[in-house]
């Protein structure tokens, strides 16, 4: 980006920051943190800090068994996107990349940019970002062209989903990005979700390593929740819950240093399903209730398609009616 560029970015920033807009964009709540409480400056055109090399082989050292475990997805993800111009990051809670999949004839535009292990991409360090507002925020999320915080960051395409280990706390972040924002534009929905889908095969991966001689039982909450799995013991007891299980069934770690049978927790996790899909059924009868019955009408005001809208209502057994 040009240097007036960079001025305009850097004034559209502040505008946003100064609009109390942070209230209700996430958006502009990390240019917020990026400017008021790291105190960077959205002008700057330092490329990424990188680690010294001890400092790497210590932050790999740290996530070796991740990245065991990760290697074969890493290479699924990285054989769906890479045609694309993207490379594939596997990074660690403090934001620095220890694991990297890209083609070698990108490599060298890929390191200048600062996607290649050992940079730091800490929203501490870099502002918004991918990886480092995924890891602040613990939530899948696309940062694209000019969402980012510096300038010169946009051209970058980033898209990332936090990993939780066995024990349910944030330990890295997949991130697939690209330098070539405008040939993926019109991918970024299908990037995101090849990106969540690898994060929880690997979350999975890893709690099935974790428990080697139990007994790994899926518990069905709603996609929207994550992969919820449970390790169970040979007397039906719960020793494990990934980080879905957990929050979809409020299980908490003193939960598990308990006797919890495993058919206590299918039972909730059934009420969990059905006290949800009741909830759902409510707003969208209620949206319909007030569109008269005009689904396109609801539809728009839910925020949604008229298909998608329409889906939902199959689901629920709600579309004979309308």
């Amino acid at each position: 980006m040009p240097v007036d560029g960079s001025a305009r970015h850097a004034e559209r920033i502040q505008s946003a920051i100064s609009s109390n807009g942070a209230a209700k964009s996430a958006l502009i709540a990390s240019w917020q943190r990026s400017a008021c409480f790291h105190k960077l400056d959205p002008a700057r055109r330092n490329p990424p800090e990188r680690l010294t090399d001890p400092e790497f082989r210590r932050a790999r050292q740290g996530l070796e068994v991740l990245i065991q475990v990760a290697q074969p997805s890493l290479d699924r993800l990285h054989h769906s996107v890479g045609g694309a111009g993207c490379c594939v990051l596997l990074a660690d809670r403090n934001g620095v990349p220890v694991e990297r999949r890209g083609a070698p004839g990108d490599d060298a535009t890929f390191f200048d940019w600062g996607l290649w292990p050992g940079a730091i991409w800490s929203e501490e360090s870099e502002g918004t970002n991918g990886i480092g507002t995924c890891l602040v925020e613990q939530r899948a999320l696309t940062i694209h062209c000019d969402q980012h915080f510096y300038a010169r960051n946009a051209l970058l395409s980033c898209t990332t989903a936090p990993l939780y280990d066995h024990e349910g706390r944030l330990v890295a972040a997949l991130d697939v990005s690209s330098c070539k924002a405008g040939l993926i534009e019109n991918f970024v929905n299908l990037i995101a979700n090849a990106v969540i889908d690898a994060a929880a095969r690997i979350e999975a991966e890893c709690f099935r390593q974790a428990y080697p001689d139990a007994r790994i039982l899926i518990v069905p909450v709603p996609d929207k929740m994550g992969k919820a799995l449970i390790a169970v013991d040979q007397d039906d007891l719960v020793v494990g819950a990934t980080r879905a299980a957990r929050q979809a069934l409020g299980i908490s770690r003193a939960c598990l240093q308990k006797s919890l049978p495993a058919a206590e927790v299918m039972n909730m996790s059934r009420t969990v399903t059905e006290n949800l899909a009741a909830a759902e059924r409510g707003v969208l009868q209620r949206a319909l209730a007030r569109a008269e019955g005009n689904v396109t009408a609801a539809a728009e005001a839910l925020g949604m398609s008229r298909a998608t809208l329409y889906r939902k209502l199959r689901r629920l057994d709600l579309h004979r009616a309308h």
